[in-house]
């Protein structure tokens, strides 16, 4: 393994580093953050300081590079808020429970079968999507939806007769 040549980023860094920070510091309002954002972006550049420094700008790099941070940073914080705010307006009231005969006789079949019912018709998910969520085969989804359908009108089938009759 090659030993790392970082022959003139010291200097460059002990110069630039506050500058970014500063100038990170006035768009941002957060002195947390641009110290945050200039670090990381001087990491990169130290990591990738043979190429960094053979550039025009190794200036420029580093500001882009800390500006994606920044912008990264504000978009997870943004995400955080919101969630944070959905936890606290609380969720929606939950819908009125199924037929208790029907999910009792959704928990009666295979836990394949189970999983396939909750994600097609609580969670809504198209077959692909349960597909990659299963793991398995689109056509094992459409398969195992059509068993489960199957089974859970054989079982109920009874019940709906008496009260048709």
């Amino acid at each position: 393994m090659g030993v790392r040549t970082a022959e003139g980023f010291e200097p460059w860094y002990t110069e630039e580093f506050p500058r970014l920070v500063t100038t990170l510091r006035i768009a941002t309002g957060d002195g947390g953050l641009a110290e945050e954002a200039a670090a990381e972006a001087f990491a990169r550049a130290y990591d990738k300081w043979s190429r960094v420094r053979k550039m025009a700008s190794p200036n420029g790099w580093v500001y882009v590079v800390a500006l994606n941070e920044v912008r990264g940073a504000l978009r997870r914080r943004r995400l955080e808020h919101s969630q944070a705010a959905r936890l606290r307006l609380g969720h929606a009231p939950p819908p009125p429970d199924p037929d208790d005969d029907l999910w009792r006789a959704v928990r009666n079949l295979p836990e394949r079968m189970r999983l396939a019912i909750g994600l097609r018709y609580v969670a809504d998910l198209p077959e692909a999507e349960i597909a990659r969520v299963m793991g398995i085969a689109r056509g094992t989804v459409a398969a195992t939806l059509h068993s489960a359908r199957r089974q859970l009108s054989h079982d109920l089938a009874p019940r709906l007769l008496k009260e048709t009759s």
